[in-house]
């Protein structure tokens, strides 16, 4: 069972608990700067939105690299970057239509969300549970659900 990030915008107090996870599981620091995952704020509605890579089925990034150095992980689904073939130029970095692959200065490749090999430090660090970790086939049942309850249904007679 492939499974993904689900994210709750409305659940979002932008305490950047998952910025700082990302940042120390896959850097060494805790340093948003560096995390894979970006908290957006919206200062006028006062809200928060976390945004990350969404393992795209089709993974443009990965069709764009001209020396295959991002490969489907079989065992989570996630679409990661070989950083011992990555020759950091950037061509992927273009072609994610959502700006979720980055450039990384210090090694002079590419980095993006690998969900921490199948358990995302960011769903852990979440206090809110605004980002879960959950069946990849019930990620859109919520919003489903939501939308389905604002409809009437009666039938008019």
């Amino acid at each position: 069972m492939l499974r993904s990030l689900h994210i709750t915008p409305e659940k979002c107090t932008g305490c950047l608990q998952c910025e700082m996870a990302c940042s120390f599981e896959n850097e060494g620091v805790f340093n948003p700067a560096k995390s894979r995952i970006k908290v957006f704020t919206f200062h006028e509605e006062g809200r928060f939105v976390p945004y990350t890579c969404t393992q795209c089925a089709e993974a443009w990034c990965m069709q764009a690299c001209p020396v295959e150095a991002i490969v489907v992980n079989a065992a989570t689904g996630s679409k990661d970057v070989l950083e011992d073939v990555c020759v950091g130029c950037k061509v992927c970095t273009i072609a994610c239509p959502f700006g979720t692959v980055n450039y990384n200065q210090a090694t002079g490749k590419v980095i993006k969300c690998d969900l921490c090999g199948g358990d995302p430090a960011c769903a852990t660090a979440c206090p809110t549970e605004a980002i879960t970790y959950i069946d990849s086939d019930m990620t859109g049942y919520e919003r489903m659900r939501a939308w389905a309850s604002k409809t009437d249904t009666a039938a008019s007679a």
